[in-house]
């Protein structure tokens, strides 16, 4: 459905730290880098997921009510991806677990980036489903 998302940052290399160590254990890389932005995509795909300097030159801000949800392929690759991103600078906002109002097997975890920005990371899939 989308074609991409940005996320706005005023430090892009600290930003790009939380987000390589957040996305390598959902398997997503970075496949273009400019001095103002920075793509992440699935291997072998293109950039869906954008870091960059606001370009109006004006400062990143958090937007309410914003949440950008990365999709896990396992419950374990949401714990690592969770303890990835708080240790490169990111704020808890939810640990791993399930969330069960959301549906019997919503597993996620969330957390904010260095600019403030939320992230959730997500597994739909039930404990027994194969990866």
């Amino acid at each position: 459905m989308f074609s991409h998302v940005t996320v706005g940052t005023n430090d892009l290399g600290k930003a790009k730290g939380f987000y390589e160590s957040l996305l390598n254990p959902l398997g997503l890389v970075r496949h273009v880098e400019f001095p103002s932005a920075v793509g992440y995509g699935p291997a072998g795909g293109r950039p869906q997921l954008w870091v960059l300097n606001p370009v109006d030159k004006k400062a990143a801000t958090v937007g309410n009510g914003i949440t950008v949800g990365l999709e896990a392929a396992n419950r374990a690759a949401v714990e690592a991806a969770y303890k990835a991103g708080m240790a490169a600078g990111g704020r808890d906002e939810g640990p791993p677990g399930l969330r069960p109002h959301y549906h019997p097997n919503y597993y996620g975890a969330y957390l904010r980036d260095p600019d403030g920005n939320k992230v959730c990371i997500v597994c739909h899939k039930s404990a027994s489903s194969p990866a």
